[in-house]
């Protein structure tokens, strides 16, 4: 059975979506945003040509694959740091993580955050410092190091000590409001601080069939639930909405965690890797020394795939559940 779908017109799909979130991006922070993105993108479709070509392989380059992880990898990264850095990241992505296991489709975690860990563990000051766009936009040319920078909601959200904690949540609050972080007026990567301009693209996705809904609502409502109940500071609701439009849940559902690849085949499947990919977040966001948990859980579900696959596939039609087991 063949579908009319192609694998360039998929990522084409996928790159529609990101385009409102990279608008606003430009408009957030600058027009170095556009030229972030444009540089992440150049590497990851350089590096892949180059990898086929030194490997006498046939090229790939044309069913956009590339162009989708140069992109992806730009808006989980802060937009001033330099481009040689991206750069780094973009041929981790592409040379160690995809091209080494085959390619497309045969890589075991999502490339994108692959050489987003890459860059955090090797350039972490450049990595968490973030522009603040209420006071001025990153240039695209020239030196960043003099730009104001800003915490992002989550470093508000972190702390063991309960009375510190509600005494910086209650600043958070003060300082933006539900609305600030749901549009994205607010530090962070580039293409993640806005909710809405991500849940227009994931809307999109869905409704073109290029992903399901399991996945996102899974990881969306699991990290919900489980802030709602477990709140830190503030109340549960409060809590609850800056935890899901403070990081990059919104894009890590939509556009990470549905990565083909390294996501399940089956529904049933997909919605127990969304709520890992929930549990993870939370776990790693209250107990673990990162603001953020979204890279590293995603990463962590996507070695699960195999065996998830595994244990939710259907029954072949005709097969008695007994029959197949004994197998």
């Amino acid at each position: 059975i063949r579908g009319s779908e192609t694998t360039q017109g998929i990522m084409k799909d996928v790159i529609i979506a990101m385009l409102p979130a990279l608008i606003y991006a430009c408009i957030n922070f600058g027009l170095r945003a556009l030229a972030l993105t444009a540089v992440s993108v150049a590497g990851c479709v350089a590096f892949e040509w180059l990898y086929r070509k030194v490997m006498k392989q046939p090229q790939s380059v044309q069913d956009l694959s590339a162009v989708v992880t140069g992109m992806l990898l730009a808006f989980v990264s802060p937009v001033q740091i330099p481009y040689w850095m991206i750069l780094i990241g973009d041929c981790f992505a592409i040379v160690i993580v995809k091209q080494l296991f085959g390619g497309i489709g045969k890589n075991f975690v999502n490339p994108a955050l692959a050489g987003r860990a890459v860059l955090l563990a090797s350039y972490a000051g450049s990595m968490t410092s973030w522009v603040d766009p209420a006071v001025n936009k990153a240039a695209v040319l020239g030196s960043n190091v003099d730009i104001v920078t800003a915490a992002t909601p989550l470093a508000y959200m972190k702390g063991t000590d309960p009375a510190a904690l509600a005494a910086s949540f209650a600043e958070l609050t003060g300082t933006y409001g539900v609305g600030q972080m749901f549009m994205g007026q607010i530090g962070g990567s580039l293409g993640e601080v806005s909710s809405l301009m991500l849940i227009i693209g994931g809307v999109y996705l869905i409704a073109r069939k290029v992903i399901n809904w399991h996945t996102p609502v899974a990881y969306i409502g699991t990290v919900a639930v489980l802030t709602f109940l477990f709140p830190k500071a503030g109340t549960s609701m409060e809590w609850m909405l800056y935890s899901i439009f403070g990081g990059g849940l919104m894009l890590g559902a939509f556009f990470m965690a549905t990565d083909y690849a390294t996501s399940p085949v089956t529904k049933k499947g997909q919605l127990i890797f969304g709520v890992g990919c929930g549990l993870f977040t939370v776990l790693i966001r209250y107990f673990g020394s990162y603001n953020e948990g979204v890279c590293y859980s995603i990463m962590v579900m996507n070695l699960f795939v195999a065996l998830i696959d595994k244990y939710t596939k259907p029954v072949r039609f005709g097969v008695v559940k007994k029959e197949e087991s004994g197998k």
